[in-house]
């Protein structure tokens, strides 16, 4: 099956000339009619391959606990836990190889602690080798790559990884970015023709065929539409090009996410006092914890430890679910004092957006029912893609597979109103390269298609003329 409509369709068909020319609004219908239409028909696909990877990452986290809970929960909840230098100097004197790259203190009475370990032989350069420690015990239940800052076991990073670029590396990314920046296009396209039809053309009981597959995509489009465009606007936030573009933005306006300070405080020059400072802090990150607990930092919190003798440890609140815990403080590492706090409430504004519309579209913000909209959003795509390749099959007439829309739409679009259109698409399509491109290429096919199309029926009209 070939998604370009055949040729022969396109040649004895001109450009729409109504008898009467829609007046305002209502003429950018057949336009919307036909972006919708081929925007549909190209990028499903794409979208269909997110949206049942998408749904499949929803599921991730309960998979992860059920796959992982011997590593992750301990198998009888104590009475007091351990000092955490106790659990990190277990899971070292079992895994000794590597470096501490971070430690994840039991954050709940039956979770396990976890001592992150990063430059172990065998381990995923982008990972590290995370070690599960019982918190009451100091016995090591087991050992597992974890990536990224959301504590990705195995299974959740790989179907991550498939949901973001088809585990194709960086030039993968590209197909979930060209799914982000149509799904909003695509979905406003199919909000504008559902409210522009008749109430009597929009029911669905008691009719057949096409009209009825007709009314079930658009019910459920316009019922799914506003999870549509949230998932359009975050999936776009760390995409590769309309992201950078983004941050950029996010940048100049001074609503990019701030960091904490990590240099420690002046030591008299004293390098070698910080360094044994350090050293026997590494032992004692009990004390670098209770200062961090001492600013109001509650679990769950990640330490990481100084990147040199002139850095000091970073106490991050790592809580992604509602309500968000995302402060951090800098503990120097000499005398255990906090030297830079940073505070989520104190984020610009567009830095709290872009965080709880990441965690939302992660399924992490509010948990399990955010992870059953998801994967209700998801199936309701998956759903809205195949009624739309059957209303294309159902469209055709004979043999002609997927009658195309006509050409000429545009013309009947008064130039008030397209060339002021043309040129927020055009601005649109600057920062998100990935739906100005198509869109271009689209449209320029489009002309020459139609003008070959114009000039073959020209010629067979002319010829017949000559024949009579």
């Amino acid at each position: 099956m070939t998604l370009a409509p055949a040729t022969e369709t396109d040649e004895p068909q001109k450009p729409v000339k109504p008898d009467v020319t829609p007046k305002g609004w209502v003429s950018l219908k057949p336009l919307v009619l036909r972006l919708h239409f081929y925007a549909g028909v190209l990028v499903a696909p794409f979208l269909l391959v997110a949206a049942l990877t998408g749904g499949m990452y929803a599921a991730s986290f309960q998979i992860e606990k059920i796959v992982y809970a011997d590593e992750m929960t301990v198998s009888k909840v104590g009475d007091e836990k351990l000092p955490i230098s106790e659990q990190v100097a277990a899971a070292r004197e079992e895994y000794p190889e590597g470096t501490i790259s971070a430690v994840r203190p039991s954050p709940e009475d039956d979770a396990t602690t976890r001592v992150l370990l990063s430059g172990v032989e065998g381990v995923d350069e982008t990972a590290t080798l995370a070690v599960f420690v019982d918190p009451y015990t100091a016995q090591v239940r087991g050992a597992l790559e974890q990536y990224g800052s959301t504590g990705a076991l195995p299974i959740r990073a790989w179907i991550s990884q498939f949901h973001a670029n088809l585990q194709l590396g960086e030039t993968g990314r590209l197909y979930s970015e060209l799914a982000a920046s149509w799904l909003w296009v695509i979905s406003g396209g199919g909000l504008v023709l559902w409210f522009a039809r008749r109430r009597t053309q929009r029911k669905v009981r008691g009719t057949s065929g096409r009209r009825r597959t007709l009314g079930l995509h658009g019910t459920v489009g316009v019922w799914a539409a506003a999870g549509f465009f949230f998932l359009s606007a975050t999936g776009l936030t760390w995409s590769v090009y309309a992201g950078a573009n983004i941050d950029v933005l996010r940048t100049e306006l001074r609503q990019a996410t701030p960091a904490i300070s990590a240099e420690a405080g002046d030591h008299g020059g004293h390098d070698a006092a910080a360094a044994e400072g350090a050293a026997a802090a590494e032992g004692d990150l009990d004390r670098i914890l209770a200062a961090a607990r001492a600013e109001g930092l509650g679990d769950p919190v990640e330490i990481v430890p100084p990147a040199d003798v002139s850095s000091t440890y970073v106490v991050s609140q790592v809580q992604r679910s509602w309500p968000t815990k995302q402060d951090a403080v800098a503990v120097d590492p000499a005398t255990a004092e906090v030297t830079d706090t940073l505070r989520f409430a104190d984020f610009p504004v567009l830095a709290k957006l872009t965080r709880w519309g990441i965690d939302a579209h992660t399924g992490v913000l509010f948990g399990i029912v955010n992870q059953l909209v998801l994967l209700s959003l998801a199936a309701s795509l998956v759903l809205l893609i195949l009624w739309g390749y059957r209303m294309w099959w159902q469209r055709g007439r004979a043999s002609s597979f997927g009658r195309p829309i006509p050409r000429g739409a545009w013309q009947q679009v008064p130039p008030h109103i397209l060339v002021p259109a043309m040129a927020a698409v055009a601005v649109l399509g600057y920062f998100v390269p990935l739906l100005g491109i198509p869109l271009a290429v689209f449209i320029a096919v489009d002309v020459v298609l139609g003008e070959i199309a114009y000039r073959r029926g020209k010629r067979t009209y002319g010829g017949r003329a000559e024949a009579k």
